[in-house]
């Protein structure tokens, strides 16, 4: 394998980074379920002072022409290029306390000397634990609280919040081998999987960077301004909810799903709250359709550009 140290670069300001801080991380890029990942590192990013400490070779590991970056055409001219960006931060909570944010794009090669960067990143600033967030779709109600599949090998949190535990094989992304690695060499790690309403999934819903942020904070300590977002999730939920029940078909999606989430969370022994029934309940597909429907007409509304 090539030398880790290829692949990155410390800035100035790493010599700042005090040893035994946590590592926060998300990537996106695969699954970002109601764009979890990435409202959670922008919003972290936006509302805490921070420094970039070490930054990612993009030409090495970004596959261009499967996420091409942004450049702005202005009437005669390009302006603005915007590439696509993998760096640590520095970053300072609402406290005062420091950590470490892994975030940008989930490289496309060279996985196995991420991995190895990253770990070796890990070791040269003496990190005591790393955690990273993920999100998928499955079929559970908006109307409970998002619930989140724990692993790694942090036994407090699996124990305390981890609500479906299924023995499955999954699609792997490159924080998944990072914490297969880590768990390797007995350093402490702890991965959320934030289980979100499949009708929600192709939606920025704000709920699911807040449950991010939360499952952070209980496994950190670190405590994240959460006013705004809690605000736009209160915008976000009554326009779903005034679309439930306007609309039979989702009405009865959503009841179904509360009734099922419920058992399984009083211990009904169902494999899991995810079951469905054939026949029974709209497709995803259809169901985001719907709401998006909704929520075009809503934004018109609310910009007086409709009748």
């Amino acid at each position: 394998m090539r030398d880790p140290g290829e692949l990155y670069e410390l800035t100035a300001d790493a010599v700042m980074v005090p040893e035994g801080l946590h590592l926060v991380a998300g990537l996106t890029g695969f699954a970002d379920a109601g764009g979890a990942v990435s409202q959670f590192t922008e919003y972290v990013l936006s509302t805490l002072d921070h420094t970039v400490v070490a930054t990612f070779d993009a030409d090495a590991l970004l596959d261009y022409r499967a996420r091409r970056p942004i450049i702005y055409f202005d009437q005669d001219h390009l302006t603005d290029y915007q590439p696509a960006r993998l760096q640590v931060y520095l970053a300072t909570d609402e406290i005062g306390q420091q950590f470490l944010l892994l975030a940008g794009f989930e490289p496309d090669f060279r996985w196995e000397q991420f991995t190895a960067a990253v770990l070796e990143l890990i070791d040269h600033f003496k990190v005591s634990s790393t955690t990273w967030v993920h999100a998928i779709p499955m079929p559970v109600p908006h109307t409970r609280p998002i619930g989140v599949t724990v692993s790694g090998n942090r036994s407090d949190l699996i124990e305390s919040m981890s609500v479906w535990r299924p023995h499955t094989q999954v699609p792997a992304n490159a924080l998944h081998l990072v914490e297969f690695r880590l768990q390797d060499v007995g350093a402490t790690t702890a991965g959320f999987v934030l289980l979100i309403p499949h009708y929600l999934a192709d939606t920025e819903y704000p709920s699911a960077a807040l449950s991010a942020l939360e499952s952070t904070s209980a496994a950190t300590g670190l405590i994240f301004p959460t006013d705004r977002l809690r605000e736009q999730n209160r915008e976000f939920v009554a326009r779903i909810d005034e679309q439930v029940q306007e609309n039979g078909e989702l009405g009865k999606l959503v009841g179904t799903l509360e009734q099922r989430y419920d058992a399984y969370m009083e211990g009904n022994p169902l494999r899991s709250p995810l079951t469905d029934e054939d026949g029974e309940l709209p497709s995803a597909d259809e169901i985001a359709a719907e709401l998006e429907k909704f929520l075009m007409i809503k934004r018109t509304r609310d910009d007086g550009s409709g009748s």
